[in-house]
């Protein structure tokens, strides 16, 4: 029934209108017994995500269905109801930027992020790739070696399917950094996730131009892809503009590229897309996604303006996406793309421990904490870990105050000394010294000729092999040192597991990457068409507000 001319449906049915947006021009025909009344018979479909949703008012009740078409006719059976809203219908790759797609080879504009030291593991993006899911390899602290074995085991299972490796910065090591770069170059790795970026280094840019050329068509082609992850603008401006002059020169100083490539990268940026990372798991600003985003999209179309790409810089959307509800905000928003981090972390395809997956399975939202950074620590350099369940964060803290307050290991009072060898180190600091020395010979022999006459340097270098070993210490399960793990971990975890709970997902051996993905997008997609029904007038309880994985 109609209430003055504001609300059809009484109040103890399910659907209600708001009259003032009813469209009299637009009929609904079809089968009157395909209209459906009852609660979970609407939700049904509502969820047939690829036919059109009619709601639909017949006497005094209104009911959904997907059947039937829209007409301007008035018929006999057509004057029996009254179409009061419709969506068509719609699939996830509608969802964010359709060149993403296209660019990548992949089925909609989800991505997952590269957690460093193998967790992001092979079987993560190959798992995902089979499904036409961009994955990126945690390439991060990895030898040469470890990450070239990866390389071959990703590049055999996926010949034909998207993959991308990450490319961490590593300023305290950057001859690792160049070694992996080489690599790339090497087998043909064309699509890096850059992350943790300062500034620019001559080593992706490197990457960048050694991937460029001219077609048939004289038109660049760009064949090395760039992904940036970044949280702040001064950096995000440097990935979105051509490469420095200085560095170009210098590279064909070096034989590295040639002139044309260097001509040709002076017009193309340096990334093909900004992924956005805001509160996340790992190195973090713990910037707000709902004003970031905006500022790198506005910083985007002012370059955009200047240059003139053919192809414009797109800009996705990291940190804190874990739910559908997240993931339709920050395509609402203007994302290009979303990628999710911390949550695929306690999925069984990622390369870490059944404790630390049970752990991050447990978190809340507030089981975070800030703790210093093993590849940035004489920075000062922050990361996000968990803290619920391990005492790293609290550690880690103390040793940075240590190093910010001496400028030796002899300077620092006894007591405190013996706390670190008993608490923390678990054995004698010349015992860490001698296995940090053992290291710096294989790994960065300058670094250790460094600390010969340096003695704050041996410092950082020892509180450093407490802080890398941890997220080894993590993802590898070892015995007795679960107070010790290094857990990179955003508030998303927390939201995550509230969203799954009471569902499939909730359970450890259910969570995949693929179903993850899936659900999150499928869940957005869902959300999206109520979001829909709802600016179109139509009044629907906070049951239809929600989306639950179900196997």
């Amino acid at each position: 029934m109609i209430v003055g001319d504001k609300t059809i449906n009484r109040h103890d049915q399910i659907l209600r209108f708001d009259i003032s947006n009813y469209n009299h021009q637009l009929l609904w025909e079809g089968n009157l017994n395909s209209i459906y009344y009852d609660q979970a018979e609407i939700k049904s479909r509502l969820l047939s995500l690829h036919k059109p949703c009619y709601v639909v008012q017949v006497g005094d009740r209104i009911g959904i269905t997907n059947e039937g078409y829209l007409s301007t006719i008035n018929t006999p059976k057509s004057q029996q109801t009254k179409l009061l809203v419709f969506v068509p219908p719609i699939s996830t790759k509608q969802l964010g930027n359709r060149s993403f797609l296209s660019c990548y080879g992949v089925k909609f504009a989800y991505a997952t992020g590269a957690m460093a030291g193998g967790i992001a593991s092979e079987e993560m993006v190959i798992a995902l790739g089979k499904e036409k899911i961009l994955s990126s390899f945690g390439a991060g602290g990895l030898s040469p070696n470890r990450v070239e074995a990866a390389i071959n085991n990703i590049q055999q299972a996926l010949p034909n399917y998207p993959y991308a490796f990450n490319l961490i910065h590593s300023p305290a090591e950057p001859e690792i950094e160049r070694a992996v770069v080489d690599l790339y170059l090497k087998y043909g790795v064309r699509i890096v996730e850059a992350s943790a970026f300062l500034d620019l280094t001559p080593n992706i840019v490197y990457y960048r131009a050694a991937g460029l050329s001219l077609n048939a068509a004289n038109q660049i082609e760009i064949k090395n892809k760039v992904i940036a992850k970044i949280s702040r603008r001064e950096v995000a401006s440097k990935f979105m503009q051509p490469a420095p002059t200085k560095i170009l020169k210098e590279l064909i100083a070096q034989r590295l590229i040639t002139e044309l490539q260097a001509n040709l990268a002076a017009k193309v940026p340096i990334a093909d897309d900004i992924t956005t990372e805001a509160d996340s798991g790992g190195h973090t600003d713990n910037r707000p996604l709902v004003c970031l985003l905006p500022s790198i999209m506005a910083l985007r179309d002012e370059i955009q303006q200047k240059y003139a790409y053919e192809q414009p810089i797109r800009v996705g959307a990291a940190g804190g996406i874990a739910t559908p509800q997240s993931a339709l905000a920050a395509f609402m928003m203007g994302a290009a793309y979303i990628v999710t981090g911390s949550i695929n972390q306690s999925c069984v395809e990622a390369g870490t421990s059944q404790y630390t997956k049970q752990l991050l399975a447990q978190a809340e939202m507030a089981d975070v904490m800030m703790a210093p950074a093993a590849d940035m620590f004489e920075m000062g350099v922050k990361l996000q870990v968990l803290k619920r369940g391990t005492m790293f964060g609290l550690r880690g803290q103390k040793l940075y105050e240590l190093y910010r307050n001496y400028n030796s290991l002899d300077d620092i009072p006894l007591s405190e000394r013996e706390k670190l060898e008993k608490q923390i180190f678990r054995q004698s600091i010349d015992e860490v010294w001698e296995k940090t020395t053992a290291f710096l010979l294989q790994r960065n022999p300058k670094k250790l000729a460094q600390a010969a006459t340096n003695s704050k340097l041996k410092m950082a270098l020892i509180f450093r092999w407490y802080l890398g070993l941890s997220s080894r210490w993590s993802s590898s399960g070892e015995k007795g040192r679960e107070v010790d793990y290094q857990i990179w971990c955003g508030p998303g975890m927390g939201s995550f597991n509230d969203w799954v709970r009471g569902s499939y997902l909730a359970e450890l051996t259910n969570r995949r990457v693929v179903d993850t993905a899936h659900h999150i997008m499928i869940g957005a997609t869902y959300l999206h068409r109520i979001q829909t029904l709802k600016i179109q007038g139509l009044e629907i309880s906070d049951y239809y507000n929600q989306y639950l994985p179900i196997a």
